[in-house]
């Protein structure tokens, strides 16, 4: 029987860490960009960066992606230790936030969201549409895993060991704030460990007096999770969840002296244990940040001053990704080509890397920023000169027509990626370094026209180099329409843009060219990538010859 309640509740927990990714996984896609933008932003003030922080663990169910997404920030340099800081510490209320809405009773809500949901996946081929589709479906799994938590740890309410833990758990707070941080450590997720918390309250008889320890040790826990995912990255990305752990785990220790000594007027919120375990979550994350955010300057100090002076010697010089060209295998045709293209696929992420902050450098890029990342461009050039020189040193070798005609569209797509580069860094960079130097800003609605486009070719960009790796057919039409559609919103953009300047907007008019040269940019960089994917489908005899109406 013991055995048994155990698989169950195994199969309930990973059927919710499943679906939280899957939603995460949703938002990712259908709005990546404009999450890592709004975390990009956060460094405007402290109370923005904890409201945005918030709304993006809401979106994306994890304060932990939060964390990851705002250390890349943090890494690159957009983003201080004092702003991530603020950013992490709403994050974690977001996932409360999450927490709460997923303790209510929307069982009814299942057959619904499984419904519609798998319609706008399976039947649409839009692509936000369709990863809204995939978000549908992991509510609707997130909820059917609860409801299974809850059956699976009903039968420990009647079990003889159950009083016995729970009794060792509520009269040893330290134990079991240790196990509640163990718990959400292994599990990868604070959202997943609250709730499990939650159902032991309601259904297996644990008490308040152990469910709030456990519920701080969740809390610490998630915080640990943070540092180990960063723990291979820059000094700078590692500082922001070392301080938010020693937020979190200081506020852990003092919420446990304060309940030992004042009891909590729990039963006042609600008669459920679970919402009583849900609120004093949310509770206690609300509480971090009134306390926390008015200091995270100093702790921000104390943490760049005490991290700088334990870094390693060799923790200064960044490290330098190798290249994947293998001289030694040159000969062997079908690995050489695989050499060529991990290169390649280096080549497109350092553009990718270039390009994702675009927005944020024309609407307030630094200039020392700006120049930083358009050296990035001369580690493309030379990437490119590389992948030529070997593809040449590939043919002089014996291939077949299939190799030959591989290794011919590996150098058209370098080619195409470096021209790429030369855009993001001699156009939008220095479009960026004019806007700055003449303090002059776009319209509200043109920003927001150059961010959907900013967003539709990043999501292209990462979509073709999976084509690039993949070769998948149906990747590759969707990578077309997606051209399709970029060229749509060039037209409709151009178009809004006349409007505006017939109405005299003053943004518009000063900005008149800068906008119609980041369109213009935005949509070639959008056609090099989308190329990749012609080959494919020219195979496959999914292309037109001709988009002419024949002659009559």
């Amino acid at each position: 029987m013991a055995i048994l309640v155990l698989i169950q509740m195994l199969g309930a927990v990973m059927l919710l860490l499943f679906a939280v990714r899957m939603v995460r996984t949703g938002f990712e896609r259908a709005s990546g960009p404009s999450l890592r933008r709004v975390i990009g932003k956060a460094a405007a003030g402290r109370v923005s960066g904890a409201a945005s922080g918030a709304g993006v663990a809401v979106l994306l169910q994890s304060a932990t992606a939060v964390a990851m997404l705002a250390a890349g920030f943090a890494s690159s340099g957009f983003l201080s230790t004092a702003a991530g800081l603020s950013v992490l510490l709403g994050a974690d209320l977001g996932s409360a936030l999450v927490v709460q809405f997923l303790s209510f009773d929307l069982k009814w809500l299942v057959p619904l969201l499984l419904a519609v949901g798998a319609w706008m996946f399976l039947k649409i081929d839009a692509r936000k549409v369709k990863q809204t589709g995939r978000i549908l479906i992991g509510i609707a799994l997130v909820l059917i895993s609860l409801e299974m938590i809850g059956e699976s740890t009903a039968p420990l309410k009647e079990s003889p060991f159950m009083p016995q833990v729970a009794g060792l758990l509520a009269d040893d707070a330290v134990t079991a704030l240790l196990v509640g941080a163990l718990l959400a450590f292994l599990l990868h997720s604070s959202v997943a460990a609250v709730l499990m918390i939650a159902a032991f309250a309601q259904n297996a008889g644990l008490p308040m007096s152990a469910a709030v320890p456990l519920l701080l040790g969740a809390n610490v826990g998630a915080g640990a999770v943070a540092i180990w995912l960063t723990r291979g990255l820059d000094l700078n990305a590692r500082r922001l969840p070392v301080g938010n752990f020693v937020f979190r785990i200081a506020g852990a220790f003092a919420a446990l002296g304060i309940v030992s000594v004042f009891p909590l007027p729990l039963d006042q919120l609600s008669q459920d244990p679970a919402q009583q375990v849900v609120a004093f979550h949310l509770l206690f994350n609300l509480g971090l940040v009134l306390v926390c955010l008015p200091v995270v300057g100093p702790v921000a100090r104390c943490v760049d001053l005490i991290m700088s002076a334990n870094r390693k010697p060799d923790e200064a010089a960044r490290v330098v990704p190798q290249s994947a060209l293998d001289n030694r295998v040159v000969h062997v045709p079908r690995l050489a080509l695989a050499s060529a293209t991990r290169e390649l696929l280096r080549m497109g992420e350092l553009v990718e890397t270039m390009a994702s902050p675009v927005m944020m450098m024309l609407e307030r890029g630094d200039p020392r920023e700006i120049q930083r990342l358009q050296e990035l461009d001369r580690e493309v050039n030379k990437i490119h000169s590389e992948i030529k020189l070997y593809v040449a040193a590939l043919n002089r070798g014996e291939l077949n027509d299939e190799e030959a005609e591989r290794s011919m569209q590996l150098v058209s797509f370098a080619v195409n990626i470096e021209r790429a580069g030369d855009l993001v860094s001699k156009n939008l960079f220095e479009r960026a370094l004019d806007l700055q130097k003449n303090g002059i800003h776009f319209s509200a609605e043109g920003t927001r026209e150059l961010e959907d486009m900013h967003d539709c070719v990043l999501a292209n960009m990462r979509l073709a180099l999976n084509v690039l790796v993949s070769g998948d057919v149906e990747s590759a039409r969707e990578l077309i329409a997606e051209k399709d559609r970029m060229r749509a919103m060039e037209r409709a953009s151009h178009d809004k843009h006349l409007d505006r300047l017939k109405t005299n907007t003053p943004e518009s008019m000063e900005t008149s060219n800068a906008h119609m040269e980041v369109v213009r940019s935005l949509k070639e960089i959008n056609s090099l990538f989308a190329a990749v994917a012609v080959p494919i489908l020219a195979r496959e005899g999914q292309l037109r010859e001709t988009r002419l109406v024949p002659a009559e």
